[in-house]
């Protein structure tokens, strides 16, 4: 009967599709999608069903919340204990083991907000405090774990949850490249649901954006926002969530979760339902590996003139992006010949890329 009743879940989450023409006026790209997106998923925004914190530990009762995806058992899947290649250590019985106090991991489950609370004002801020598409069903005790740090990849850990979630410094290297604070890294199976979340919040928010960064910058998190509307993300963050989105498709999981959620509060994250709309808004992830062999250093930055030189013992292939990642400017750069004009560039933030036979590395360019 177990495995009847599964199939059974698994027609009926299949069967529910989006609504019809509810993405019909998405036609646009780049900031102009993003604003369209905003329209459709903030006009159908039912702010009565979110005005309830509470009203969450109910619809994580809901079936498409509970594992039927890995040990197929019924309990609630978590984004720091579930551990989709093997048995879960600790599993949670929904109601029942909601938070609570906890002292360890496997004590209880709890509401976090995968966006911080304190970037947006914190507690009882509607509706972003209650709104379902980024508050995820987690680990209490690893929830306080992660707190605000920002998302990121961690170089060396200095806690480990049971499925492999780590905190620790950040690996200043590769996709990563271009922030050294401490960061919080979900396992692989749930980084693309992160970024996703990230994506919908600052599609949802976006005409509040500006207000959180200015008033809640204090926030370890808000090194992942530039405080604009477009592209709402700092480059080094706007590329591991990029790369993160890429690394880990929409799952059947975030599908089934995308239709409860609309049920419950009347939209949808729409990069669950048209994951090309990232690529659309945002561009692709820049992809780099580590440059450690070479030695080189960019300067000035920030740039306050025309031009930027690159020391290095080595030819270099440069290429400088916009936060979208649209080539601005392409160079080819010896010890001798390393100086580049910048006099077409706006002020603002940029990406450069530094390529050699030994690979290539992304770093951080400001223009004053």
């Amino acid at each position: 009967m177990k495995h009847i009743y599964f199939l059974f879940l698994f027609i009926s989450t299949f069967s529910f599709a989006q609504p019809a023409g509810y993405y019909n006026t998405a036609t646009g790209t780049g900031a102009t999608l993003k604003t369209q997106l905003h329209n459709i998923i903030n006009n159908n925004f039912n702010s009565s069903s979110t005005s309830n914190y509470g009203d969450l530990w109910t619809l994580y009762d809901d079936t498409a919340f509970k594992d039927h995806y890995y040990d197929n058992d019924g309990t609630l899947v978590d984004l720091y204990t579930e551990i989709p290649s093997g048995s879960d250590i600790y599993t949670f019985t929904t109601i029942t083991d909601q938070c609570g106090n906890y002292s360890g991991e496997g004590d209880c489950y709890n509401r976090e907000h995968v966006i911080p609370k304190s970037y947006f004002g914190g507690s009882d801020v509607y509706p972003m405090y209650s709104d379902a598409n980024f508050v995820f069903p987690s680990d209490g005790y690893v929830n306080g774990k992660h707190s605000n740090y920002p998302y990121g990849v961690v170089a060396s850990a200095s806690y480990t949850s049971s499925n492999g979630s780590k905190l620790g410094n950040s690996l200043n290297s590769g996709y990563s490249a271009g922030y050294s604070g401490t960061v919080f890294e979900p396992i692989d199976e749930f980084k693309g649901d992160v970024a996703r979340a990230y994506f919908y919040f600052s599609t949802r928010y976006e005409d509040q954006l500006s207000d959180f960064y200015a008033n809640y910058s204090t926030s370890e998190v808000s090194v992942m926002f530039d405080g604009t509307t477009m592209p709402a993300f700092s480059p080094t963050f706007l590329n591991i969530l990029l790369t993160w989105n890429e690394l880990d498709p929409v799952s059947q999981y975030e599908i089934d979760k995308n239709n409860a959620v609309y049920t419950f509060q009347g939209n949808r994250n729409p990069f669950i339902d048209h994951n090309e709309y990232v690529t659309k808004i945002w561009g692709s992830a820049l992809s780099t590996n580590d440059l450690a062999p070479i030695k080189f250093k960019i300067y000035p930055n920030p740039i306050k003139d025309n031009f930027v030189y690159i020391s290095s013992t080595q030819d270099l292939d440069v290429i400088i992006y916009n936060v979208l990642g649209k080539t601005i400017e392409t160079k080819h750069i010896s010890p001798n010949n390393n100086k580049i004009d910048v006099s077409n560039l706006s002020k603002g933030i940029y990406l450069i890329k530094l390529t050699s036979d030994q690979g290539s590395v992304t770093k951080k360019l400001v223009k004053q």
